[in-house]
């Protein structure tokens, strides 16, 4: 559905505020500035998606179609939006690299949801892709920012090229997808679901374009990102959250695996991207439960949820769990699905919906 008149969209990073805070303070120079630099960035854009109102796309005219729209601008180091334009849609690479993974990840992401779940790109209306790259000097992240992406080159201490992992750029893609959807809130658990859908996408992207059962995938959300002078090997693992990274400059990874470990804070909009570990663990859970390509059950599960009109903006983890369920039945009844997801939620701490959804 379009994104209501009056809505205005969250501004989501991949890397979250909490290891920029982290890098900030470290005794390093060529560490400190430029993840100080891409904070005081964040912060006026994330300022900006405040005040600005993003109104629904314009109704399409005919059937939207199969085929992405895609463009992408250089901003040249500098941080105006969106830059110069330097590839459209069916037009040949150019000799920059990153502007091809650019480019190829906003098709990836179409294609995955066009095949695997038929979405016609974000907004299921064709909606064009846009993406800025070589955005800020070093700057460390990459967002969506309600109406197009953005890729910082890195600062090749800590952050490699942000258009590297596949994921990273479906992830926040996927940042559109609910937003014209649930447009769940970016705050506590809510907002933890809404990183979550992002990172279950994202890993799902990466799968779908391998080829990859949920047993092969590595269920990492960016890999390939950091550099290599960090000790990790990816921002967040659904797999074993909690184990992604732990250096000496960036800490270890906060994200717990099951609500007995839930963060409680106030940073980061109430823990979103830590507290996000939960339901990623959950789906990862399912997913190997149901074995195979992951995209397909598992992931046409929490799909259908996202998109099927009963997720409250504010739901909480249980009662996002409690649709994941009935949305199971709903589609494959009473067997091995709705069992797989009801043991998933479980084992990270939601237990009590076998009675909250009637199953004996």
């Amino acid at each position: 559905m379009d994104v209501n008149a009056n809505n205005r969209p969250v501004f989501c990073t991949i890397v979250p505020p909490h290891v920029l805070d982290k890098l900030a303070r470290a005794e390093d120079p060529a560490l400190a500035e430029p993840a100080r630099r891409t904070l005081e960035r964040d912060a006026l854009e994330r300022t900006r998606r405040r005040i600005t109102t993003v109104r629904g796309a314009a109704a399409p005219t005919g059937a939207p179609s199969d085929k992405p729209k895609r463009t992408i601008f250089d901003a040249g180091h500098q941080e105006t939006l969106p830059g110069k334009k330097v590839r459209a849609e069916g037009a040949p690479a150019t000799s920059d690299d990153t502007v091809t993974r650019a480019y190829d990840g906003l098709g990836a992401t179409f294609e995955m949801y066009l095949k695997a779940y038929n979405r016609r790109s974000i907004d299921d209306s064709g909606l064009p892709l846009k993406a800025t790259v070589h955005y800020g000097e070093d700057y460390g992240n990459a967002f969506w920012n309600g109406e197009q992406m953005v890729f910082g080159d890195g600062d090749g201490e800590i952050f490699k090229d942000f258009t590297i992992p596949i994921d990273v750029t479906a992830h926040e893609l996927t940042h559109g997808v609910t937003q014209y959807t649930a447009n769940l809130e970016y705050f506590g658990q809510s907002g933890a679901l809404n990183e979550s859908m992002s990172d279950v996408f994202g890993s799902l992207t990466k799968q779908f374009a391998l080829s990859q059962t949920a047993e092969q995938a590595d269920w990492l959300i960016g890999a390939g990102l950091l550099a290599d002078r960090v000790t990790g090997v990816a921002l967040r693992s659904m797999k074993a959250p909690g184990t992604a990274y732990d250096d000496d400059v960036l800490g270890k990874d906060p994200q717990p695996a099951t609500m007995e470990h839930y963060v409680r804070t106030s940073r980061d909009n109430g823990g979103v991207h830590i507290n996000s570990g939960i339901p990623n663990h959950a789906f990862y859970l399912a997913a190997q439960a149901l074995g195979g390509h992951a995209w397909e059950r598992a992931g046409q599960i929490w799909y259908d949820t996202l998109i099927g009109g009963e997720l409250a903006a504010d739901a909480d983890f249980a009662a996002f769990a409690q649709l994941t369920v009935a949305t199971a039945q709903s589609r494959y009844g009473d067997g091995e699905e709705q069992r797989a997801v009801l043991d998933a939620w479980a084992k990270v701490g939601i237990t009590d919906l076998r009675a909250r959804v009637g199953v004996r």
